[in-house]
């Protein structure tokens, strides 16, 4: 028996349809419904990342701007191009960093050396790579470096124009690397560094970017603006914070199959987006470098800081210990005419207070929250403790919960349990005193 009649033989094919069964039959409801989804399919063009190459194809350097580099192990393509101090990029200035306070950017890299380096050591890192899934197999073709001269901010990118210059690529990035004392990039510590870590072992040779200090932006604009954001993605960013958007950049899927489309066909004209959307990542970090040590420094004289971004760099300073500029940062929120704001801004520094065993202050703070709003639980309940336990007026406590209890409404049955244990407990107390009198 053939192969084609044992199938025929087990699928049912050729019976009569009186002697199929239940297996047989749902084998033909399957069939007729991948005939339908093919049928569907041909109907509609599929996705596809084509680039069709002109003819002729056009060379490197006419699209790009740049050289070929010599070093030691081959030769690699130089691109350089300068951004001028008082140009913009988004409401940013590209000159903004050159003044930043190099304390706020040790805090927001967590690395207390660079508050005695200069924004000139910093080197700023992009790499556009064959994929993102990391590790021995991925290359990262094109490396994106940035750094202050003076007030100017200057993009350098080095390409390898095929597999082969990788050597010669990362001996440039070493060269170009000695010369800084720390690394800025963004989500850089998951996937960059880690890539060329790779690279650097597999070309032996020596990486210099071990052991520098790293500022990667993802983190501090998570804790800084990540709140009020749907992602904190380098785009959803500049869109949100630093105001750039961008018009016709190429999408990130796209970046792979552009580099081996010039491996096949050697043209250049796909690489011309590629090299724009690096230039362009690189000068975002620093823009966005810039924002987030104003807002932990002058954020409050900032016309359009958010005010929610502000509390989180008060928080931020109150974590790491820095209570004066905290306080500033809070006692200006407190002015805010955002009822949320000013209320968030009250609650933290009220807390702050407390720790400290600054009663006075805390109690000012929390009378003036139930004032503007007799049923905030929050100031509530500090309120009635700092009654009942320190200034031991449990008469006023017990005003102060009765009256939440009350008149709110949006107390959860857990709440509303929580503060009549409590007002049982004042009324024992009362009583007790009033007993023995």
């Amino acid at each position: 028996m053939s192969v084609k009649d044992r199938l025929k033989r087990l699928t049912g094919e050729g019976q009569p349809a009186a002697s199929k069964s239940p297996r047989q039959e749902q084998l033909s409801e399957l069939r007729r419904k991948i005939d339908d989804i093919m049928a569907r399919r041909a109907a509609y063009p599929q996705r596809t990342v084509a680039f069709r190459t002109p003819l002729p194809a056009r060379p490197l350097h006419e699209v790009i701007t740049g050289e070929e580099v010599a070093t030691d192990l081959g030769a690699c393509f130089f691109s350089r191009c300068t951004f001028k101090a008082q140009s913009y990029h988004g409401k940013i200035q590209i000159a903004r960093l050159t003044a930043a306070d190099m304390k706020a950017a040790a805090l927001l890299a967590g690395h207390p050396e660079i508050a005695g380096m200069d924004i000139s050591d910093a080197l700023f890192l992009d790499t556009e790579t064959t994929g993102l899934a990391g590790g021995t197999g991925t290359f990262a073709f094109l490396i994106g470096l940035g750094w202050y001269e003076g007030r100017d901010f200057v993009v350098c990118q080095l390409f390898a124009r095929d597999f082969h210059e990788e050597g010669s690529m990362l001996a440039l990035l070493s060269d170009m690397a000695a010369e800084k004392r720390f690394l800025v990039t963004f989500n850089g510590r998951a996937f960059d560094v880690n890539l060329l870590s790779a690279r650097y072992i597999l070309n032996r040779l020596q990486n210099p970017l071990t052991g520098m200090p790293h500022l990667d932006l993802l983190f501090p604009s998570r804790r800084l603006a990540g709140y009020r954001l749907e992602n904190c993605r380098l785009g959803t960013l500049e869109n949100e914070v630093i105001d750039f958007h961008r018009t016709g950049d190429v999408p990130g899927y796209e970046i792979p199959g552009r580099y081996f489309s010039w491996l096949k066909h050697r043209d250049a004209t796909p690489l011309e987006e590629v090299f724009h959307h690096n230039r362009l990542d690189i000068v975002s970090m620093a823009a966005l470098a810039a924002h987030f040590t104003d807002l932990l420094t002058g954020g409050c004289e900032q016309p359009h800081a958010h005010p929610g971004d502000l509390l989180a760099a008060a928080r931020m300073h109150l974590k790491h210990g820095d209570e004066t500029i905290a306080r500033a940062l809070l006692d200006a929120l407190a002015k805010s005419r955002d009822s949320l704001v000013v209320r968030n801004a009250g609650m933290t520094l009220s807390l702050f207070h407390k720790r400290k065993g600054a009663w006075e202050d805390a109690v000012r703070i929390w009378e003036d929250m139930v004032s503007r709003d007799p049923y905030d639980l929050f100031a509530v309940e500090e309120l009635a403790k700092w009654l009942e336990h320190r200034a031991y007026d449990h008469a006023r406590a017990i005003v102060v919960v009765e009256a939440i209890l009350a008149g709110s409404r949006g107390l959860s049955p857990a709440e509303r349990q929580s503060l009549a244990h409590r007002l049982a407990r004042l009324r024992r107390k009362t009583d007790s005193v009033t007993g023995r009198e």
